[in-house]
């Protein structure tokens, strides 16, 4: 526990607990406009520092600690966003978002926000999933960060315009051009409680090397891509067509023999493992439309799979 000889660095603030409880959402902020969970503790790391470097008397000025928090993590993220874009063009291959396993208490949404209009805010288990993070890299970061912020966590424009740097009218513009980006992705709708089966199915199919199944669970334009990171061996394009991906998925496995593919749940939703030796080399998630899967994503870079092999 502190002490009263620890006041001058701030670590005795009263307000300390209700500072830490503001972690996971930050964390789960940061994630959704980076999508890299190494980069978004980074962006709280250095949120948290900033805080850590002001006087108590600084600390006494901030009326909503917690409002405040959000504003430097999402200006630190904005920037972050900025350079991490350059990073990936210079990516080997093609770069998706890191995946999560099943542990994600920490995506709460504001408690005490201004109210959202709901078509105007999606849930925050659509705003985790694969799909909708992949979409995200399409926005501009100005539109990413506006979005994330009055769509997801209900934040009003008027404090969104303190991270961005622009207006409140400006910001709901950002959010609404996201918006329409959003909608313009999503396909017709294939309910929840199918996907677990599809997944299932679509397991069941690749193990048993069938073909002909595996063409009938995927849409005939199905698009499968991988992400290697030039650290291990990926397709450099994304495969497209349900029949060429079902034939590439039955040549990978009849050449590795060894590999188990597992059930789990990938950014809250159903997806695969696969492993050999029990070591997890890929992770797999799925999109889903008319009853088919027309996505997977297939994360191999090792970097990306650090949560998956040290759980």
């Amino acid at each position: 526990m502190s002490t009263r000889s620890e006041s001058h660095d701030g670590r005795d603030d009263p307000r300390l607990s209700a500072i830490m409880g503001e972690r996971r959402r930050l964390i789960g902020l940061a994630y959704r406009i980076l999508g890299s969970m190494a980069d978004a503790e980074d962006v709280v790391q250095e949120t948290y520092a900033r805080w850590y470097a002001m006087s108590p008397q600084q600390h006494d000025a901030i009326e909503v600690p917690g409002a405040w928090l959000t504003t430097v993590a999402g200006r630190i993220a904005l920037d972050v966003l900025g350079s991490a874009r350059v990073r990936r063009e210079r990516y080997v291959g093609e770069w998706i978002p890191e995946p999560l396993p099943d542990r994600t208490e920490w995506v709460d949404g504001r408690t005490g926000a201004t109210a959202v209009d709901p078509a105007d805010r999606v849930t925050l288990d659509e705003s985790l999933n694969l799909a909708f993070l992949v979409v995200l890299e399409s926005m501009t970061p100005a539109e990413r960060v506006a979005f994330i912020l009055h769509d997801v966590f209900r934040y009003s424009f008027t404090e969104i315009a303190e991270v961005v740097g622009r207006t409140p009218a400006a910001c709901r513009q950002l959010a609404s051009s996201a918006r329409r980006r959003i909608d313009i992705s999503r396909a017709p709708a294939t309910p929840p409680s199918r996907w677990s089966d599809l997944v299932r199915d679509f397991k069941t199919a690749w193990e048993a090397h069938d073909i002909a199944a595996l063409v009938g669970i995927l849409d005939p334009d199905a698009t499968a891509t991988a992400d290697g990171g030039g650290l291990v061996t990926a397709e450099p394009r994304p495969i497209e067509g349900g029949e060429q991906i079902a034939r590439r998925l039955v040549d990978l496995t009849r050449s590795a023999p060894d590999l188990t593919i597992l059930e789990s749940t990938v950014n809250g939703q159903p997806g695969l493992v696969l492993q050999q030796g029990g070591v997890t080399g890929t992770v797999m998630a799925f999109d889903f439309a008319a009853d088919r899967i027309t996505r997977i994503w297939a994360i191999r870079n090792p970097e990306k799979l650090r949560s998956w092999t040290t759980r």
